[in-house]
C-alpha cells in the first residue's frame, strides 16, 4: 500500500511557521532542503513548508498522546494562541472530548487551522 510521504505547506515566512509548528509538537526543524524547512511527524511524513505570496489556508490534524497534548496545549495557553473546541472556531477558550479523547484547533502564523487530538475520529453515530 503507498503511504504519504511530505505535504508542501505555503507560508508567509516558511522559518517562523516551521518553528510554531515543531515547537508545539515538541519536535525539532529539519534542516532546510533545496527551497523547503520541513517538520517530520511520527509517521515519518514531513510537512516542508515553502515561502509564498500565495497562502490558501488549510486544515492540518496531528494525532498525539496524552502527554504531547498537554505539552502543546500548555504552549498555546501560555503563548496566548487563540483555541477552540470545534473547526468552526466555536467554545473559545475550550477543548473537546470527542471519541473518549480530547481535541484542540488553533490557528498556525499564516491562518492554516491546526488540531491536535488524542483519539482518531469514529463512528459518528457515537456522538449523537
Amino acid at each position: 500500500m503507498p503511504s504519504l510521504n511530505h505535504l508542501i505547506i505555503p507560508a508567509k515566512d516558511k522559518h517562523a511557521s516551521a518553528s510554531f509548528l515543531a515547537d508545539i509538537l515538541g519536535v525539532q526543524p529539519e534542516a532546510p532542503w533545496g527551497h523547503f524547512v520541513p517538520v517530520r511527524t511520527g509517521n515519518g511524513v514531513t510537512l516542508d513548508f515553502v515561502d509564498s505570496k500565495d497562502v490558501r489556508t488549510q486544515h492540518y490534524a496531528f494525532l498525539v498522546d496524552d502527554t504531547e497534548f498537554d505539552a502543546g496545549f500548555a504552549k498555546l495557553k501560555a503563548q496566548g494562541i487563540p483555541y477552540y473546541a470545534h473547526p468552526n472556531k466555536s467554545g473559545p477558550g475550550e477543548i473537546n472530548h470527542l471519541w473518549g479523547g480530547r481535541g484542540v484547533y488553533f490557528e498556525d502564523p499564516n491562518g492554516h487551522l491546526l488540531e491536535l487530538i488524542t483519539k482518531p475520529y469514529g463512528d459518528l453515530a457515537e456522538l449523537k
